[in-house]
């Protein structure tokens, strides 16, 4: 399919440093996913952001939210639970901005995720793999009660998260599109649903669908979460959704496969997750534009395998092995 012009400006420009360069992501059509002429999917490629996710957005509201209220001193320590990404958004901007960084995060998440976290100078904590993301929050919330010196953002309660999407992610959606049909995003912390979601239904009203990818309870889909494991983060408002669909790993892995093989689209598992939604959603539209977030990229997650094995191997996959 041959390029179509520019709408309206292109990405890209000039900045400062490199956390100015965050946001202004590509909006990319997926004309192989989408199952009928008048339906278009469009991805919001979150992993072009200087550390490859969406959390970039909002590790910088967090800590600019943060210094604006003065709850911040040059050199002060940040604690954070994080599955990773945030963790390694806020690592990156605290050393260019000189704080020091603790991260809470499960144990069994991907090497690569460790390793970039170190390499940016932060402090790990790991928490009970098998709790899962929650088990990293309870794990912060404790040391932030033990240690009144720290400073935790905490991007589960804190308006600042959805707050970076609906002043940037939503608005660069509505500078490309006239008309958005559907949204879909994964449900981790809420931020990108809630923020996005709150901006298109101004825009939008009833005519554009919220929907929430989210995995069956016990399945350990990286940076999503079931809210029947018992917590629900505070910024999420449920009335906000239309709708909450839920995926399996499987669904994740194969999915992710799918971005990669028949799209070109290098990302993490839990867009796959979202993939895989926001073409069901695609299904039952006879026209419009479905709008999805690719949260981040697939670099941490090689140790996986799972972009290099066969594809009937990777329906064989069991998920719970390498997380």
């Amino acid at each position: 399919m041959a390029a179509q012009p520019l709408k309206n400006r292109p990405c890209g420009g000039r900045y400062g440093d490199i956390v100015q360069s965050i946001g202004n992501t590509p909006l990319i059509e997926l004309p192989r996913l989408s199952p009928k002429p008048g339906v278009r999917i469009w991805a919001k490629l979150e992993s072009r952001n200087p550390t490859g996710s969406v959390k970039d957005r909002v590790a910088r509201a967090l800590i600019e939210d943060g210094e604006e209220r003065g709850l911040l001193s040059p050199g002060q320590t940040i604690l954070e639970p994080t599955s990773g990404n945030t963790g390694i958004s806020l690592a990156m901007i605290c050393k260019l901005k000189g704080y020091r960084l603790k991260v809470v995060m499960p144990e069994n998440v991907t090497p690569e995720r460790t390793q970039l976290l170190e390499m940016y100078g932060a402090e790990i904590v790991y928490s009970e793999g098998s709790l899962g993301s929650n088990g990293a929050v309870e794990r912060a919330l404790e040391m932030a009660r033990a240690d009144p010196s720290v400073y935790m953002p905490y991007q589960y309660g804190n308006e600042a998260n959805p707050n970076a999407h609906y002043n940037g992610t939503a608005l660069e959606i509505l500078d490309e599109l006239d008309e958005v049909s559907a949204f879909v995003a994964g449900l981790g912390t809420g931020g990108t649903l809630m923020g996005c979601g709150r901006r298109l239904k101004e825009t939008f009203g009833d005519a554009v669908k919220i929907v929430a990818a989210e995995p069956m309870q016990g399945e350990p889909v990286q940076g999503l979460r079931s809210l029947d494991d018992g917590f629900i983060p505070p910024i999420i408002d449920i009335s906000l959704l239309d709708r909450k669909i839920f995926v399996t790993n499987r669904d994740a892995i194969l999915w992710t496969r799918k971005l990669l093989d028949e799209e070109g689209v290098f990302a993490g598992v839990s867009s796959g997750a979202i993939a895989s939604i926001a073409v069901r959603i695609a299904g039952e539209l006879e026209e419009g534009n479905v709008v999805f977030v690719v949260a981040d990229d697939g670099w941490k997650y090689l140790s996986s395998g799972i972009y290099t094995l066969p594809v009937d191997e990777v329906e064989n996959l069991d998920a719970t092995v390498w997380w």
